[in-house]
This record gives C-alpha cells, structure tokens and sequence, in this order.
C-alpha cells in the first residue's frame, strides 16, 4: 500500500497452526461468532533468496516453481515472472503511468491484477499477459487471493469479501476481527491451507483468518527478519506471501526488499 495514506495499526503477534486452521475453517458460520484466543508464533529463517530491490511488492505467489509477483507505485506498477533461485524477472504487463498496481491472484490460466485508486482489476492471460477484459469495482484494491473457486479482497478497511470470479461482483462479507476487535489495513493475501493470511499494513505481523467467519486465529510476529544491516533509506514495510503447497514452503517479502525469505513457524 501506499506509505503516505494509510495509518499504522498495532497487533501483537502469532500464527495459527496450519491444520488446526484448516479443520477450523468447516465449522459452521454464526452470527455473531465468539472471540477466539490466537495462537502466537515466531519465525526460523530456512532460506532467503535474492529479490529485486525496485519492486514495491503488492501481491505475491508462487505456482508449479514460478514466482509471481505485482508490484505498485504510479508509473512503475507491474507484474513479473520470478525466478525465485536467482531472482530475475521477466516483466509481462507493465500497468498505465496513473495505475497504482495492488494484489494478484492466480485462477487455471487467469491472472487478476488489483490497482489501488483507479477502481480497475485487468485480467490476463497467464502464459502470454494478453489482457482479457478489466473489471470495475467500488472503493480502494488491496490485497487479493483466491481458494481455487472463488476470490478474495479487501480494500483498507476490515472487511473481507468474497467475489465471483467470471463476474468480479461481491457475493458476500464478513469483517475481520482479533479477540473481537475489527483488523483494518489487510494487505497482500495469501490462501494456506484453508485459510487466508495477510499482511497487516505497516506492521511486522501477518494474521491468519477463517475465511468462514473472519476471525483471526493466528497471527505472527516477523520482527527483525531484515537485517539492519540490509535496510536502506528506500526500504519499505514488510509486505508479500507466497505458498507452495507441492513442499509446504512458506515465503515473505516486502516492498524494496532485497531478499525473499522462506520461513518457518515456531510455537510461542
């Protein structure tokens, strides 16, 4: 997201465990859903991986050993191809100087590119970045994922909405809650295992969501995982989650980082 319009929101921090998140996931949907306590983790590094510093990471994912990557900016928003080994890229689409590029999500051969003001969400081709058609939307594009059937959006504020993908429009919306309190500035979103996880905007937290009913039920604190000694004046906030559900790894960026870090969770 954009640095200078969007506030920071404090959470403490932790991570569901993956099973427990998805067994959670097929309970039944109540009106008014319990709060639910947690559960809190850190972080092992496993690998870190070069990543291009000039990306101002938005959305991020991994599919069949390609990275895919969309980064923001006005006049700098695009959608890559990564090599996660080296690190190069091959850039598909290259958005208009007054789109300001958001999350992306992967469906069969479809590629869905969020922007951030402009109300727009362009579809692709996957294989070739031919445009297949733009879809409208009202309010901001933030971060967006899909469970293989249906996508997954939000726009800034705590709300989490399900989208049909052939038509872009909102099916439903349940709002995000930790301990019973809404989550607001929910970034790039990535679907784990039955769950969704996204970056909280400008902190160093991402939290785990039953996408059923919006609680969180996880959350993890990624304090420190850039080196200082790797910061620069252009370094931004931690931002960017890829899954590869083929070996279970689990990899995190973020905007103008020069690594791509695979991760590992420890229970606190």
């Amino acid at each position: 997201m954009h640095a200078f319009r969007k506030v920071h929101t404090l959470l403490v921090g932790a991570l569901l465990l993956l099973a427990a998140c998805s067994s959670r996931s097929t309970r039944a949907l109540s009106t008014a859903p319990a709060p639910v306590e947690p559960t809190y983790y850190t972080y092992r590094v496993k690998a870190s991986y070069p990543h291009a510093v000039d990306a101002y990471t938005q959305g991020l994912l991994f599919d069949n050993g390609i990275l895919w990557e969309g980064t923001g900016e006005y006049g700098r928003s695009e959608l890559r191809r990564v090599e996660l080994e080296s690190g190069r890229h091959t850039t598909l689409v290259r958005l208009p100087k007054g789109e300001f590029g958001e999350g992306i999500a992967l469906l069969g051969d479809r590629l869905y590119q969020l922007t951030w003001e402009s109300n727009t969400c362009h579809l692709y081709d996957a294989q070739t970045g031919r445009k297949l058609r733009d879809f409208r939307y009202m309010g901001e594009g933030w971060g967006l994922t899909t469970d293989g059937e249906k996508l997954y959006m939000t726009n800034g504020t705590a709300n989490l909405y399900t989208l049909d993908p052939e038509t872009f429009q909102r099916e439903s919306s349940r709002t995000v809650t930790l301990r019973g309190q809404a989550v607001q500035y929910l970034n790039e979103l990535e679907w784990i295992e039955g769950c969704i996880w996204a970056n909280v905007y400008t902190t160093n937290q991402i939290v785990i969501i039953n996408p059923r009913n919006g609680i969180i039920e996880g959350v993890v604190d990624l304090t420190g995982l850039l080196p200082a000694s790797e910061q620069t004046p252009m370094t931004d906030v931690l931002n960017g989650i890829a899954y590869d559900p083929a070996t279970k790894r689990i990899f995190v960026t973020g905007k103008r980082w020069p690594k791509i870090y695979e991760i590992e969770l420890i229970k606190q």
